[in-house]
């Protein structure tokens, strides 16, 4: 099966036999033009994942090419073909839209990498397009990402619940989206058109918070020097997210839960009693069951909050979903900076697919925009994620292969060997993260001192007195467990 269909573009016949076949090869579909209006004919007939434009041709200017080729179709990958690489031709490429651009004589196995990433990135955005037209057609949820089985059964879940005006307990770790989904049930019920308020009990102070839900009437307290509303009074007829609802207080629970049960209130320091229509929908990252048998939360209005129960999965448990989240974020980022599109490389993705993402959702999207405001390249290595992605990775594989190093624990099982000293550990887990960082730069030690943000006389230092050049070749380690990498496996992104 194809990998891809190309179409190169390319008034040298050489360079074009010689794409045609390297490309055949590598199981790409080819086709071939030899001038500008050759290629937009050809461009009329059929559709590509990939564009090869030499910027040199008899009748067309490659980047007058590249700007009318974007008019016609946004979403095409373009990479230019130059014989003079310089950093105005980069802005010139990127600015007229191009992915990237090569140039003349090139390296096979880096065309092919970035062959392979431009259309993998097509790819990924046009799934991401046809994921996110599906929902919205199905659940009209556009704001919502995911394509795992686990992210399927909340939309389901979200499908059902959502018009009626049943509460909704919403739990999950810190940064999976629970105020996302609330949104998405509110905007798919019937009170759609009515105000959606979302609150944070827990960043609220305790004597602030029932003025804020309830309002006041002028003189309830010292500042009170007028008349308020409360949320509730400007929900009506809508939604009220309540967002951490494990902080709330013992006073305070017991006058939500009267809203819940009677869908009445009384401002602070009034006797009017107000009937209003709200619907409630709370979050938490706690377990509520496990405060309520704590006597920290009513059992009552848990009961009432937990009519419906849905639990948004962490991120590393849909690790499917990241390349779809990360297209996106990518997408929302290049456009709020300004910045041609940006794409990771493979030695990146396979960083941010490992890593197990504590803050879930919220920290990749930090990550992504992070990596598009400091990037001045399409295609963002791995130098250019922070070091928590980056060390983590490397930390988890010294841990593995240093299981069978370390003494067994009282109980365990092991040999009855002489058990390395503690220096000795301590020493061997510098030297194998010394050396995969070197496996990672392709041994070039002033990257790898840049990557571990310390001058390269300590690590030339450390380097000697750990005897690493005299384990070059036997400290590679491969496998699971293992963290070298072969540099021209790298390359060619696989």
């Amino acid at each position: 099966m194809p990998r891809g269909s190309i179409l190169v573009v390319d008034d040298e016949i050489e360079i074009r036999e010689g794409l045609e076949a390297l490309l055949t090869s590598e199981s790409f579909q080819v086709t071939l033009a030899e001038t500008g209006e050759a290629g937009l004919q050809k461009l009329e007939d059929q559709p590509f994942d990939l564009m090869l434009l030499d910027v040199s041709l008899p009748d067309r200017n490659g980047l007058e090419l590249l700007r009318e080729i974007r008019r016609r179709d946004p979403q095409l990958s373009i990479i230019l073909i130059t014989a003079f690489g310089s950093i105005d031709m980069a802005r010139a490429a990127f600015k007229g839209g191009a992915q990237d651009f090569i140039t003349k004589p090139w390296s096979n196995d880096e065309l092919i990498a970035q062959i392979s990433l431009a259309i993998e990135g097509r790819r990924l955005r046009d799934e991401n397009v046809q994921l996110k037209r599906a929902l919205k057609q199905r659940y009209n949820f556009p704001n919502i990402v995911g394509k795992s089985d686990k992210m399927q059964a909340v939309f389901d879940l979200v499908t059902q619940v959502a018009p009626s005006r049943s509460t909704v307990l919403i739990s999950g770790e810190s940064g999976t989206g629970k105020e996302v989904i609330a949104k998405a049930i509110h905007s798919a019920s019937t009170r759609a058109d009515k105000a959606f308020i979302p609150i944070n009990t827990g960043s609220i102070p305790v004597d602030l918070l029932e003025s804020q839900l309830f309002g006041h009437v002028k003189g309830a307290f010292t500042s009170a020097v007028a008349s308020k509303k409360g949320l509730f009074e400007v929900a009506d007829q809508g939604t009220i997210f309540f967002d951490e609802i494990s902080t709330i207080g013992p006073e305070t629970q017991a006058k939500l839960l009267r809203v819940i049960q009677e869908r009445e209130f009384m401002r602070l320091g009034g006797t009017e009693t107000i009937k209003v229509d709200v619907r409630i929908l709370a979050a938490s990252n706690e377990d509520l069951s496990k405060l309520v048998r704590d006597g920290r939360f009513r059992e009552d209005l848990f009961h009432r909050l937990n009519v419906i129960s849905l639990h948004l999965p962490p991120l590393r448990d849909r690790k499917e979903d990241i390349p779809l989240l990360i297209d996106r974020f990518l997408g929302q980022f290049c456009t709020d900076n300004g910045k041609p599109p940006r794409l990771f490389t493979h030695g990146a993705m396979k960083l941010l697919m490992d890593y197990d993402w504590p803050g879930n959702v919220r920290e990749l999207e930090n990550v992504v925009e992070r990596a598009v405001v400091l990037s001045t390249q399409e295609a963002m290595d791995a130098d250019i994620l922070p070091e928590s992605v980056r060390t983590r990775e490397i930390v988890r594989g010294v841990r593995l292969q240093l299981a069978e190093f370390l003494p067994p624990l009282p109980g365990q099982v092991g040999g009855p060997g002489t058990a390395p000293s503690l220096f000795e550990i301590l020493e061997e887990v510098e030297r194998r993260i010394i050396v995969d960082m070197l496996e990672r730069t392709n041994w070039n030690q002033t990257e790898a001192s840049e990557r571990f943000q310390v001058p390269l006389s300590t690590l030339n230092q450390k380097i000697k007195r750990l005897g690493i050049e005299t384990r070059r070749r036997s400290m590679s380690p491969r496998g699971p467990g293992g963290f070298g990498e072969d540099p021209a496996e790298f390359a060619a992104g696989k």
